[in-house]
């Protein structure tokens, strides 16, 4: 026997490899064969029920049903109509003449099932992958869900999987074993397929990898406290959610958090604590807080939020209460300043002092602060009874100098006169016929004076 020539055979083998991946991947998924006697009818739509071909002559066919444990008797006649059918029409009917049983058969009443739209996940590194789909509907009784996982370009028997409805959550949920050492960067392909009695909806194939369907649970245990003499502070703690190990690997935060007169959210990222000290609250209004989780290196997708936490800063009970200022992404702090909160990831270096988050401040639009209006007029008033001491003291010493001056001018109008005049020389003899010289005090002296003096 010849052999094939080397080229052919090179193409055999993808021709071959090929073929069975597609019969891998074809998987049956049509409607459930029915029992022979059993009678399909489409929910919401008309049926009609046949007793014989040919009616019976001179007879009267009697038309009777039995479901859910009851019996009844329906109608006369060879043919039985039933219009708008519900689930609750499905059962047993029987057609006879007197006692004599002509024919028996089986309703079921069913609607084709949706067309699954697949989405997985898993919670954490160390858990399974679930694969769930909503449904718009309740499915019909007897509805039947499968889901295949194999690897990609593997050749290789998919892994089958029954799938489960919730009729609650109104979703189906199917749960893929994943094998400890199962490397998260190999590539899957997950098979949907929904049947039942009226017929089959395969979803369309689904290329997963178990890190890329990482998505942990919300953050639980979501608390916001109010901060003593910080007006514009708030406290956020949360807790890992019990589905994630945080001993194996962490989680990294988003914060959002909004004042409930505001219409969005702010949003605070790379948080890699379970706390956030938010620094630019409003003053005295209730704001509302969210978390959600993320695996540490970026895998996967967010969680959901969690539930919504509210709180409100300190309020001091003697500060005046002002109108609110506009909304805006940037509020003056408490050192009358504007800030923005940041992820405490970002300053780091400042958790030493156990201050949480960081504002990044700006001394644009300052904004006046009852305190210090406060500072200001005590200063004013301090100053004014400065001044005002100064003016007195300064008036008393006038006063006091003013008498002093006074007294002393007093004193020098009493002048001492001497009691007697020294006689004169003989030089100043032929002067005596002259008048002397008026003494001090205003008194006068003659020659008689010093004649009288002499003797």
């Amino acid at each position: 026997m010849a052999r094939p020539p080397g080229p052919l055979l090179l193409l055999l083998f993808p021709l071959r490899f090929l073929l069975h991946l597609s019969a891998a991947a074809g998987r049956p998924c049509g409607p459930a064969g029915l029992p022979r006697d059993t009678v399909l009818g489409l929910l919401g739509a008309n049926i009609t029920l046949t007793c014989q071909d040919e009616q019976p002559a001179n007879a009267t066919v009697l038309w009777q049903v039995e479901k859910q444990g009851a019996a009844g008797q329906l109608a006369e006649g060879n043919t039985l109509l039933l219009r708008q059918l519900r689930y609750e029409d499905s059962g047993h009917y029987s057609c006879s003449v007197g006692s004599h049983l002509l024919r028996s058969l089986r309703l079921l009443v069913a609607e084709p099932p949706e067309t699954p739209q697949v989405s997985c996940y898993r919670r954490s590194h160390d858990k399974d992958v679930l694969c769930e789909w909503p449904q718009q509907k309740k499915p019909s009784p007897g509805t039947r869900a499968m889901l295949w996982v194999r690897r990609r370009f593997v050749a290789e028997n998919a892994t089958e999987q029954r799938c489960r409805y919730f009729s609650k959550a109104r979703k189906f949920l199917c749960r893929l074993k994943v094998p400890p050492g199962t490397d998260d960067t190999k590539s899957l392909v997950v098979s949907t397929c929904v049947s039942n009695s009226a017929g089959g909806s395969a979803g369309k194939d689904k290329i997963i990898t178990l890190s890329s369907v990482l998505r942990p649970d919300p953050p639980v245990n979501v608390t916001v406290q109010a901060l003593e003499r910080a007006p514009q502070r708030l406290q956020v703690n949360w807790s890992y959610p019990p589905s994630w190990d945080p001993r194996f690997y962490w989680l990294r935060f988003q914060v959002r958090y909004r004042p409930e007169p505001a219409p969005t959210f702010m949003e605070v990222d790379q948080v890699m604590t379970t706390w956030l000290d938010i620094r630019d609250a409003w003053r005295g209004t209730r704001h509302v807080v969210q978390v959600r989780a993320k695996d540490e290196f970026g895998h996967g997708t967010w969680s959901e939020w969690s539930q919504e936490a509210v709180g409100t800063p300190w309020t001091d009970p003697w500060e005046l209460t002002s109108e609110m200022e506009p909304y805006s992404s940037q509020v003056p702090t408490e050192d009358d300043t504007y800030g923005v909160t940041l992820s405490p990831r970002l300053f780091e270096e400042d958790d030493a002092n156990g201050a949480g988050g960081s504002v990044m401040e700006s001394s644009t639009h300052p904004v006046a602060s009852p305190y210090a209006f406060l500072v200001t007029g005590g200063s004013l008033l301090l100053g004014i009874a400065l001044f005002v001491g100064i003016v007195v003291r300064y008036r008393q010493m006038w006063w006091t100098s003013g008498q002093e001056t006074s007294k002393a001018e007093g004193e020098g109008q009493h002048m001492l006169v001497p009691l007697s005049i020294p006689p004169p020389t003989l030089s100043d003899t032929p002067l005596l016929s002259q008048p002397a010289p008026s003494a001090p005090g205003g008194l006068h002296t003659t020659q008689a004076d010093y004649s009288s003096s002499g003797q």
